[in-house]
């Protein structure tokens, strides 16, 4: 009996001691919940790329306005917006299969990193070593290289639902001496639509090296509907006084140049080809606009309108608000009716308009400029907001 007595005493403290360790039933900490899928999203296929599978996710607002993006390159293959009828349409040069993005295209939608635009002859120089990049525009570095981050597949993930957004994150790990750059940059790259109609694209990066990184975003615009025409009626306003001069092979000359008496002052709303192929020697570098417009900024930090577009005929809008220093106003000067577009329609010269927010072209040999150089110890943060809306 008294062994029995004991043998009980003994059991029960194992099961005080083991209950004291692990906690009680009652007294578990619950697994935290998933987050709800966000039904704004939507997950499907679009084909393969080296033979990995490319998948395409949809963003929908309570207005209607919708956004397609793939993670081969975390291209924007479409945007739709409505006229000031009320009708759809969508306003982004590209493709219905990814056939299209593999056969080659200028860049339309994509991620375009580690650099975005183009630096001298390929080089830069680092605390006394210099990194070789490719040289894949005439003599110079363009958009990353010959196969920059327009052309890898991204990982992706649909963010929680919120309310009134609807988001995606893009990730990708670019390895230490990718076309040429020094470091491992770990990149994340999210695009938010809300109901306010606004596309926020944030971007973030670390580097395990000093390295220069400028990213941005490559969608080609027509607000009249892509394939409709040219886009030298729309009607731009660029929110700078100044710009960054080009040689002829679109390095910039080092000047901060002030746009006022030329074919680059945009501070009042002009049509886009009010001026386009005005008797002006940077205008024929360009052969057309293909610059850099700088920026004064009034927040190291925040949002600040960059540029407006107003299409008269269908009355729709596009702002454009940024954390950079500048902003690449191109023209489509290059597309040449090869390609043809989701409509069936070819893209022929000027039938798109860019609008890339960034740091300045081949800041790393110029000093003069915002600097664009990424330290280990620090972060890579910035974002960029495009607004739809619609003008009676």
């Amino acid at each position: 009996m008294v062994a029995y007595v004991r043998m009980k005493h003994w059991f029960c403290s194992i099961l005080v001691i083991a209950a004291a360790a692990c906690g009680s039933p009652q007294q578990a900490t619950a697994p935290k919940p998933k987050a709800p899928p966000n039904p704004a999203v939507k997950r499907q296929p679009f084909g393969t790329a080296a033979g990995s599978p490319v998948e395409m996710f949809t963003l929908t607002n309570k207005n209607g306005i919708e956004v397609k993006a793939i993670t081969y390159g975390g291209i924007i293959t479409s945007i739709k917006t409505p006229d000031r009828s009320g009708a759809m349409g969508d306003i982004v040069l590209g493709f219905n299969s990814i056939d299209g993005y593999l056969a080659g295209h200028p860049f339309f939608g994509a991620i375009v990193g580690r650099y975005g635009n183009r630096i001298a002859k390929g080089r830069f120089t680092i605390d006394g070593v210099e990194s070789t990049l490719p040289t894949n525009n005439g003599p110079n570095h363009l958009h990353g290289g010959v196969k920059g981050f327009d052309k890898k597949i991204w990982q992706a993930e649909i963010l929680p639902a919120r309310p009134g957004q609807s988001a995606i994150a893009f990730t990708y790990t670019s390895a230490d001496g990718e076309e040429g750059y020094p470091g491992k940059l770990d990149v994340k790259v999210t695009y938010t639509l809300d109901d306010s109609n606004q596309l926020l694209v944030e971007y973030d990066a670390s580097t395990t090296r000093s390295t220069h990184v400028n990213l941005t975003q490559h969608s080609y615009f027509n607000l009249a509907g892509e394939g409709n025409g040219d886009i030298l009626g729309h009607e731009l306003t660029i929110d700078a006084d100044r710009y960054t001069p080009v040689d002829a092979t679109l390095i910039p000359t080092g000047e901060i140049a002030p746009v006022q008496g030329t074919p680059f002052d945009f501070r009042k709303s002009t049509p886009i080809g009010a001026r386009i192929d005005a008797a002006n020697a940077q205008i024929k570098n360009g052969q057309g606009y293909d610059h850099n417009w700088v920026f004064t900024r009034t927040s190291t930090t925040g949002l600040q309108r960059a540029a407006r577009v107003y299409e008269p005929k269908s009355g729709r809008t596009l702002e454009v608000s940024t954390t950079e220093p500048g902003m690449q106003f191109y023209t489509g000067n290059f597309l040449d009716g090869k390609l043809v577009g989701k409509s069936g329609k070819a893209y022929g010269r000027r039938s798109g308009f860019c609008l890339e927010t960034q740091h300045y072209p081949d800041t790393p040999n110029h000093a003069n400029f915002p600097t664009t150089l990424l330290k280990p110890d620090q972060r890579y943060y910035t974002k960029t907001a495009f607004t739809f809306g619609a003008q009676k």
